[in-house]
């Protein structure tokens, strides 16, 4: 979490400093308005502004705009100035902060912005495979492409393989290649000069300097024109990038994550995406499953957002009854995780009782999920059709080799690490499960020792 403070906060700048690093926070500050789009241009960036509610922050907001540095802004000012609050929040701060500074105020804007939604929770096997990989390949350089369907979670896991990496203590930057118009996507990641094009009133750093020594993250990389794939491609290759209007390569160290959901491969085929720009990127490959390949992910994150929209609206915490825990489980889920968390936020506000019943799931038109699947979440022969579907798509994509080795080290678990056990259920030899227990292990799959089963 980087957070820049701009102007002396009321004589308060010292307390809340020391608040922020204490929380984690690195800390950076700025006199003015002027010194703070100064610093944000010369690529010393921020996740979040504070900024002292005396300076002008509608043109704070402004120019932050007009220059496409998308950083929330919050508001800070002496005592509960109600029209000041009002006024900053109208010109286009997030958040207005009272001071002299509370350090739990403090710290719930810091976990806010640092988004507790970047926190990576699964049980299920399907997602403890992608995990494995993910924590054997952080450690190295290596560019990885992260796919899977949208809602997924690929942000969150490659922000997760950013925090096991050497460069955990470097920024991580993340571009929406698809959020950002094309006109603009090329200056967004390497930066102009003053002057380069209409509307560039000063030399900017784009996200590739922003990330140096860091991560960055191309999102959704198949939105990319082809042309700046090619620039892309030097950039990868050559470690170096041309700003816009610039006459002079600048040296970068980043490592590269990419994400897509679409089929890459099927791209290069039409030609909408480069081949050698798709062999640069997928050095690893991590493919997260849908969400409803992985029920026991739907039930772990349901309980996890009942947790989390309980505390951050202020109600009570009513746990997911059985049967409601049976419907979701039922439920396609075409959103994946995105889809399940505002369902389960929406169920959390229309709760009453001491449980999360069916009736509270609803539709983003307040419809209710329908009847028919309401009548039969809790019908053994609907749940076992379900569980058996999922198990098959699950099993999609799959080659024989991976299906055969996550059976042997399912049942190894279900026996508690107990190889006759569990050589016994798979009808082979104790020696055939030896020799395949001990080419997982030389290739750095964590087998169940003997009494224990893996850890998720």
């Amino acid at each position: 979490m980087r957070l820049l403070i701009i102007g002396s906060l009321g004589g308060q700048i010292g307390a809340a400093t020391k608040i922020a690093l204490d929380k984690g926070a690195k800390v950076a500050h700025a006199g003015s308005i002027d010194q703070a789009l100064m610093e944000l241009r010369g690529g010393r960036g921020a996740d979040l502004i504070m900024c002292d509610v005396g300076l002008d922050i509608a043109t704070l907001v402004r120019s932050l705009a007009t220059e496409h540095i998308w950083t929330p802004v919050i508001a800070c000012g002496i005592g509960t100035d109600a029209r000041r609050a009002v006024d900053a929040i109208r010109a286009g701060a997030k958040e207005y902060l009272p001071l002299p500074p509370d350090p739990e105020l403090i710290a719930a804007v810091l976990a806010a912005v640092a988004d507790e939604s970047h926190q990576l929770i699964f049980e299920d096997n399907a997602t403890a495979g992608v995990i494995a990989m993910a924590d054997q390949i952080a450690p190295s350089d290596a560019s990885i492409l992260i796919t899977g369907e949208s809602g997924t979670g690929k942000e969150v896991l490659a922000r997760y393989v950013h925090r096991r990496s050497a460069r955990a203590d470097k920024p991580f930057i993340s571009v929406n290649c698809a959020a950002i118009p094309e006109n603009l996507l090329e200056s967004e990641l390497f930066g102009h000069e003053k002057g380069a094009f209409t509307g560039a009133i000063a030399r900017r750093v784009g996200k590739f300097e922003e990330a140096n020594g860091g991560t960055l993250l191309l999102d959704e990389i198949s939105e990319m024109d082809a042309r700046l794939q090619a620039k892309l491609l030097r950039a990868i290759q050559e470690r170096e990038i041309d700003r816009v209007g610039g006459g002079k390569p600048v040296k970068v160290d980043i490592r590269i994550l990419a994400t897509s959901n679409r089929d890459l491969a099927d791209a290069v085929k039409r030609g909408t995406f480069r081949e050698d720009l798709l062999y640069r990127l997928n050095v690893v490959n991590l493919r997260l499953p849908a969400l409803r390949e992985r029920p026991k992910d739907i039930l772990a994150l349901g309980r996890h957002f009942v947790r989390k929209y309980a505390d951050a609206n202020g109600v009570p915490f009513r746990p997911l009854s059985g049967e409601t825990e049976r419907l979701l489980l039922t439920h396609t889920w075409r959103g994946n995780v995105r889809e399940l968390e505002n369902t389960i936020h929406r169920a959390v506000l229309l709760s009453h009782g001491s449980e999360i019943v069916p009736e509270a799931i609803r539709l983003p038109d307040g419809a209710k999920f329908s009847e028919t699947a309401m009548r039969t979440a809790s019908d053994p022969v609907t749940i076992a059709t379900a569980a058996a579907a999922t198990t098959t798509r699950a099993l999609v994509g799959h080659t024989v080799s991976e299906v055969e080795r996550d059976l042997i080290l399912d049942t190894l678990d279900h026996c508690l690490g107990n190889r006759t056990h569990a050589a016994n259920i798979l009808g082979i030899s104790i020696r055939t499960l030896r020799n395949k227990l001990r080419e997982y292990t030389q290739s750095g799959i964590r087998v169940a020792q003997p009494g224990e089963g893996r850890a998720a």
